[in-house]
């Protein structure tokens, strides 16, 4: 497919320029959270607040190593750069796919231990379980709830050259990803979750979800064989979204799982879908499966994310502007954090028309102002009493938007906030993804290509890592805080 023009909308890219219905007002001293930038009026629309200035000046980034904020201030410096972006994205995409030895992670030990020190320890969690659960245990004393963990290994459309009518080879793509997965579940720790990716299954599969067909008793037998696994650790799975040519076959498969790990674990989310909120059909499509959850009585799962296929989706499937993906988002949360059907999502049914059924829910962004928007309403409720039996978890990947992470941990449980001591600490998450830095080298090479859409977005955590290097210089002379 050809890539869209320059003129599409930028879906991660930075804070949203403007929204009509947003109104500004005064907060009372029981929100001052550095994240406390919204929150919702009595008729449900969103009002954005000016955080409250903070009794003590400690960065949020401040808990980051040393070595984390050099590292990310290099690799950041690169990506917000749209003249050196281009020449990364050739070299990831030639190192992704490389037709000489020279070039290839898993024959060049050189070039592996750079990668590895560079790139990969950015964004990746490690290539085994020793180095895996250092990862996490690192993630969980910066102040993280736990971990998002997902395996490297997957099969993109139109770049396998396997035969999908060679059944001895489909079974064995499927019994490596069943190996590769549950590895992943045995790494993880109680609580965390796994990320799933069907077309890591091989090419069989994914001419199945192509053909939006139902997965076979080999496939499925391997698929339950994981979530009775994830079951019994107490370790939740989502299903990443992907292109539009097998999502809709990945999203009959998800429900169907959904319905068997939910259903046994009433009010609590096992399994989870992803939604993109930068296509049009998101609400309808998410309206539809909250039915289907209600009628077959189980907790729906939704990680909300804005979109990561920007460049290969047919443009009629997307919003026709930033704006109009960041009010999608937006109010999408707004509907799932209240319980209640609003605007932007409407219920699939003529009965229930007010109420939503019982949900889980992850935020998944690295957008700035809907993080304040949820962390405000989420504040605004706990306050009153009132969460609406919504579990709520944010997410960000690792390596990218750490301000945003570390700000919201920060709004509930730094030093220097006053918030009252029945509110909760927020369940912020960092995804990883493990494997070897050969395996990893296509997710890497997804992380630039995104990134030409996000330069405003990453040159704002730039700056970020750049003015926390900057602080801490000036206290070790003695200049600064």
């Amino acid at each position: 497919m050809k890539a869209h023009p320059r003129r599409s909308v930028r879906v991660l890219s930075g804070i949203p320029a403007s929204y009509s219905n947003v109104r500004f007002v005064s907060r009372t001293s029981n929100a001052k959270s550095s994240l406390a930038a919204a929150s919702t009026s009595s008729n449900g629309v969103w009002q954005q607040v000016p955080p409250s200035p903070k009794k003590d000046s400690t960065s949020p980034l401040a808990k980051l190593p040393l070595s984390s904020v050099f590292r990310s201030l290099l690799i950041l410096s690169v990506s917000s750069s749209s003249l050196l972006l281009k020449p990364c994205i050739y070299t990831l995409s030639m190192l992704a796919h490389p037709k000489t030895p020279v070039l290839d992670v898993a024959k060049n030990p050189l070039l592996n231990l750079l990668v590895k020190h560079t790139l990969y320890k950015q964004f990746n969690a490690g290539e085994n379980k020793l180095e895996v659960q250092r990862s996490i245990q690192e993630i969980k004393r910066l102040g993280y709830r736990g971990v998002l963990l997902g395996y490297a290994r997957e099969v993109l459309v139109g770049e396998s050259t396997a035969n999908p009518l060679d059944e001895k080879a489909a079974r064995e793509e499927i019994q490596m990803w069943l190996d590769g997965t549950l590895q992943t579940v045995d790494m993880a720790q109680e609580g965390d979750f796994v990320a799933l990716k069907f077309t890591g299954m091989g090419t069989h599969v994914l001419q199945l979800l192509q053909q939006q067909a139902a997965p076979s008793p080999f496939i499925d037998a391997a698929i339950k064989k994981v979530c009775d696994l994830a079951i019994s650790q107490n370790v939740r799975l989502l299903v990443d979204a992907e292109e539009q040519a097998v999502q809709p076959g990945i999203e009959e498969w998800t429900m169907k799982y959904q319905k068997y790990c939910n259903s046994q674990t009433p009010g609590r989310a096992i399994f989870y879908n992803t939604y993109q909120a930068y296509l049009c059909s998101t609400p309808v499509t998410l309206a539809k499966h909250l039915e289907i959850s209600r009628q077959e009585g189980y907790t729906l799962g939704v990680k909300l994310v804005r979109g990561a296929y920007l460049k290969t989706e047919p443009r009629h499937l997307i919003w026709a502007t930033k704006e109009a993906t960041d009010n999608c988002y937006d109010g999408v949360v707004e509907a799932l954090l209240t319980r209640r059907y609003n605007s932007m999502l409407q219920s699939a049914s003529k009965e229930y028309t007010t109420e939503l059924p019982p949900v889980n829910v992850i935020i998944a962004t690295h957008n700035r102002e809907s993080v304040r928007k949820a962390h405000a309403l989420r504040m605004q409720q706990a306050i009153q009493g009132e969460n609406h039996g919504v579990d709520l978890s944010y997410a960000q990947l690792q390596g990218m938007a750490d301000e945003v992470s570390c700000e919201l941990l920060q709004g509930f449980q730094g030093p220097e906030t006053s918030e009252p001591s029945s509110l909760e600490s927020p369940n912020v998450y960092k995804l990883l993804t493990w494997g070897s830095v050969k395996e990893c080298m296509g997710f890497l090479l997804r992380r630039a290509v995104e990134n030409t859409e996000a330069v405003g977005r990453t040159k704002q955590s730039q700056e970020a890592m750049f003015g926390e290097l900057k602080r801490r210089v000036f206290r070790v002379f003695g200049s600064g805080n």
